[in-house]
């Protein structure tokens, strides 16, 4: 009985503490909304109208489109106080309803209201978690970018944000499709390998993100793909630098356009220098994937894809976590690194643009005291934040992913550890990319040209199309020259993890694979569940398949012939399934119909292994991280892929 009122008693303190927090935020909300001054205006000057933005009646030449944006950016800086210049240089998550309104509550991965951020820290750009029906999400823009307008300068509002346009289970990945047009993940692409494909993606993204008021974009990758553990390869364009650095320079092409304007979607590439030659293939959001390995000598091999990227004017580069080992570097994470961001990156590549960092190098996470993750500075845990905070400024950074803190940044200017000057001038490249894409001028988009645009019926269509061009063949029987593939129609069929409501249009369904003529078989790629929130989201460890699982579908390929499709976000390590499979295909995204219609001979295969299959996980171990196609003896190689009535073939780049 004790026990019951003791956990009565934390339910209801539970409860209380739940409904005291709406109390309190709603109360906040309110007093933010009341901070605020009048919407910007249009006032008419000697026959010129324009958005009153500092509503002092007259026109600034800041407000003035026809002035140069550098007159521009240097007229504001003169206007703003020092807490409006900081409140610049940081960027975090924020969401939405699903009505499209404010989210001025408590979230995970937001945990201060919207409101606050604008109103009482002065920032002004924020990647949008999730998202709603494109009409609300326009709407909810517009909202946004009021209240921004309220300000005392009306400085708008920078909406970011992550892919959202790859086909995917996955179910922390698919949440920011939504209603846009879905294709193959960026390792699909590769596969295509069409630069013009991957312009027409680009272009068709950027219409898409343009209708709901997204005006950067959070990628692409130019990562190179050369550790296969590595969590995420899905993401990367492969393991080849010269067919990586072609796409890039499309896919940044597609979104921003020959020049950076009202039209464009800033791409902010990632992550500088090359992440990809992890050592043990972990990831450096955790403090046991830090390190950065180069066992090959193959550094100057992962920056050609960034080259590309500078060729194609990327507006934006976010550095990664990880630290390097075992270079001519000091050994620090890369956004504290001086000889990477001054040094490289902007010195020796002649780059000036925004270099944001990568989420939570500051602070971390924390919700009520517990942290989910810890501050992702490795080489530097042991400085203060303050410390940190001017180590990463010195190196060269310019914004603050994952972080809402500007106040300390100004206490720390007001102490004299960081002048005013070097704040001046990550200021001017910020607002030198909102000028150029034209927020000045016009934030404001229309909802109902959004809800006509998103995921409309030529750009759905383009998507799945990508989604069947993207799938490799990599068997297709072998006994005699007979071919599996393509089915024929109507064939008594055992399927997994297919929609029966699919592939029931291709055969008739069965319950019992031994009553079938084949099976087909929809498999994910291996790995090794981690602990925690965000380790959890991670496909990371081995990857072969193990134990039970590995028997059971070995039963099934013994028991009948079979058709394996494993969606490959990072390469599997299948030699038996690929000896006892009647036919074997990949994919890196692809709905049913898309994988159905490749099977049965509707659309005929064409993609390329963007990377190599290894053989075994010795294999895997044997290999250096930073070299591309250096495991013994892979099961598939780079560019492998069969097209129907044709012997092997391999991509020739």
């Amino acid at each position: 009985m004790i026990i019951l009122y003791v956990f009565l008693g934390i339910v209801s303190l539970g409860i209380l503490t739940y409904f005291g927090f709406l109390a309190t935020y709603s109360i906040q909300s309110r007093l933010n909304m009341n901070a605020l001054g009048s919407e910007a205006g249009l006032v008419t000057v000697e026959g010129f109208t324009f958005r009153d933005l500092n509503k002092n009646g007259r026109l600034d030449p800041y407000e003035d489109p026809r002035v140069p944006v550098h007159e521009r950016v240097e007229d504001l800086l003169t206007q703003m106080t020092l807490e409006e210049k900081t409140g610049l240089m940081f960027i975090t998550m924020t969401g939405m309803e699903k009505d499209g309104s404010l989210q001025e509550r408590f979230t995970l991965f937001s945990p201060t209201l919207l409101s606050t951020m604008i109103v009482r820290r002065h920032m002004n750009s924020f990647n949008l978690l999730k998202g709603t029906t494109p009409l609300e999400m326009a709407k909810w823009n517009n909202t946004v970018q009021t209240i921004a307008e309220r300000t005392r300068l009306g400085i708008p509002v920078s909406i970011a944000s992550d892919p959202r346009h790859a086909f995917s289970d996955n179910p922390a990945a698919s949440m920011l499709a939504d209603h846009f047009s879905q294709w193959p993940e960026q390792l699909g692409l590769a596969a295509i390998g069409d630069e013009q494909l991957v312009m027409e993606f680009g272009d068709i993204a950027r219409q898409e993100y343009l209708a709901v008021g997204i005006r950067i974009a959070l990628h692409p990758m130019a990562d190179l793909a050369t550790e296969p553990r590595w969590g995420r390869i899905n993401g990367t364009f492969g393991e080849d630098a010269q067919l990586s650095s072609k796409l890039v320079k499309s896919y940044i092409l597609g979104f921003q356009g020959d020049r950076i304007d009202s039209n464009s979607v800033i791409c902010m590439t990632k992550h500088f220098p090359g992440g990809g030659p992890q050592k043990d293939g972990e990831d450096p959001h955790f403090d046991y994937g830090k390190e950065q390995v180069y066992p090959g000598n193959k550094f100057e091999y992962h920056l050609r894809p960034f080259k590309a990227a500078f060729e194609a004017g990327t507006g934006q580069i976010m550095p990664y976590y990880g630290m390097p080992i075992g270079l001519p570097y000091r050994e620090v994470a890369f956004s504290f690194n001086h000889e990477i961001i001054t040094g490289l990156l902007r010195d020796n590549s002649g780059f000036n643009g925004v270099v944001c960092t990568d989420w939570g190098i500051i602070t971390g996470m924390s919700v009520f005291g517990y942290t989910l993750l810890k501050p992702i500075s490795w080489g530097v845990e042991d400085l203060t934040l303050e410390e940190r905070i001017k180590m990463a400024l010195d190196a060269g950074v310019d914004q603050f992913g994952g972080e809402n803190i500007p106040g300390l940044l100004v206490k720390m200017v007001r102490k004299g550890l960081v002048p005013e000057e070097r704040i001046d001038t990550s200021a001017r490249r910020i607002l030198h990319d909102k000028f150029r894409l034209g927020l000045f001028d016009n934030p404001f988009v229309d909802p109902n040209l959004a809800a006509q645009t998103v995921g409309k019926t030529a750009f759905k269509e383009a998507g799945e199309q990508a989604q069947r061009r993207s799938i490799v063949l990599l068997k297709n029987g072998e006994q005699h020259n007979l071919k599996i593939l393509p089915l024929n129609a109507g064939l008594k069929l055992y399927v997994e993890n297919i929609s029966h409501e699919v592939a029931s249009q291709f055969g008739e369904l069965v319950d019992d694979c031994a009553q079938a003529d084949f099976a087909i078989l929809r498999l994910n790629s291996p790995y090794e569940p981690r602990k925690g929130l965000v380790a959890g989201f991670f496909h990371a460890g081995d990857l072969d398949f193990k134990g039970k699982e590995k028997e059971r579908i070995l039963r099934i390929l013994e028991t009948i012939p079979t058709v394996v499709s494993v969606y490959m976000d990072r390469p599997p390590v299948i030699p038996e399934i690929n000896d006892a499979s009647a036919a074997l295909l990949v994919n890196f995204g692809a709905n049913d119909q898309a994988l159905l219609d490749v099977i049965f001979g509707r659309f005929s295969p064409s993609g390329k292994l963007p990377v190599e299959l290894p053989s075994s996980m010795e294999a895997v171990r044997g290999q250096r991280s930073d070299v591309p196609s250096d495991s013994k003896d892979p099961l598939y190689p780079f560019g492998f892929g069969l097209t129907y009535g044709s012997h092997p073939s391999r991509r020739v780049v």
